[in-house]
């Protein structure tokens, strides 16, 4: 019995298992998957969508705040009419938004 016990003791002596010293550190991993890096997936993935939908006469706004309505479309450029006689042509990806109508009309109140 005193082999039996001395095995035991050596053995629970020896530290936790690799299992619950590795919990922890999945369990992170597993919060920074779920709070940061998938969110940022479907956003990145919603933004893809809108881009691949974008029509001539569109409302859109680029990433540097320019309002404009789609004139020409490519497949890597975008062509907006920025004011009567002004044309600029931008990449597709530099398209943050579609302006709906309603939001339109709400700015012009």
């Amino acid at each position: 019995m005193t082999l039996l016990h001395h095995i035991l003791a050596e053995g629970a002596a020896a530290g936790p298992s690799l299992f619950s010293s590795l919990m922890p550190m999945i369990a992170i991993m597993g919060i920074f998957y779920f709070l940061l890096i998938r969110p940022q997936q479907q956003m990145k993935k919603k933004q893809e969508l809108m881009r691949n939908s974008l029509s001539k006469n569109d409302k859109v706004i680029t990433e540097s705040g320019i309002h404009g309505i789609i004139t020409g479309l490519t497949d890597k450029t975008v062509t907006l009419k920025v004011a009567e006689g002004v044309s600029m042509k931008f990449e597709r990806f530099a398209v943050a938004q579609v302006v709906s109508e309603s939001k339109s009309s709400e700015d012009g109140e």
